[in-house]
């Protein structure tokens, strides 16, 4: 769980410094990022929104496809969202002594904030799209990005159910063959 958070901040070999099972961590987010983004149904979501976001249309499916799994958490989850949520933040930060310094302070905002949780709710995610809005280096127009999603949310929903059992099973089979 600590190598798949640490996904995004980890570049390149930089994973072979982390203990083996934070690096296969590392590697799982890496696989999990190229399937989805060159799954077809993603792929689907994304290109009705490159028009309005251009470079910044998949970080914003991504955010509606977190929302949409926090929505539909029980058809997923094996427990409650709060729950699961709890034992997320206690298992990153049983971690905290090898987060880097920009991981460390997501890991402290995004507990402060339980963005699991709020992410369920479309204010979460316009906060989250705000956020994320605010550190790009470029216009992204991401903080008006709920708005897209309200407005083709039947489409969004449709697709992250036809996705997201895809990536559970790929995530299966990668790990089978990368125990």
């Amino acid at each position: 769980m600590a190598g798949n958070f640490l996904g995004d901040f980890v570049k390149g070999k930089q994973y072979t410094a982390f203990p083996e099972d934070v690096a296969r961590g590392i590697l799982l987010h890496r696989e999990i990022d190229y399937h989805t983004d060159t799954h077809p149904v993603f792929l689907q979501s994304k290109h009705r929104l490159v028009p309005t976001y251009g470079h910044y249309a998949g970080v914003v499916v991504d955010m509606f496809y977190d929302h949409l799994l926090a929505v539909h958490w029980k058809q997923y989850g094996a427990q409650s969202l709060p729950v699961f949520a709890a034992y997320v933040y206690e298992q990153l930060e049983a971690y905290w002594h090898l987060l880097p310094e920009k991981a460390a302070y997501v890991l402290s905002y995004m507990a402060k904030h339980n963005w699991l949780l709020s992410y369920a709710r479309l204010e979460g995610i316009q906060q989250a799209l705000e956020g994320m809005s605010k550190r790009t280096k470029f216009a992204s127009g991401m903080e008006h990005a709920a708005e897209s999603l309200k407005k083709d949310y039947a489409a969004f929903e449709e697709e992250f159910h036809l996705f997201f059992p895809q990536v559970m099973r790929h995530v299966t089979l990668y790990l089978a063959k990368n125990p």
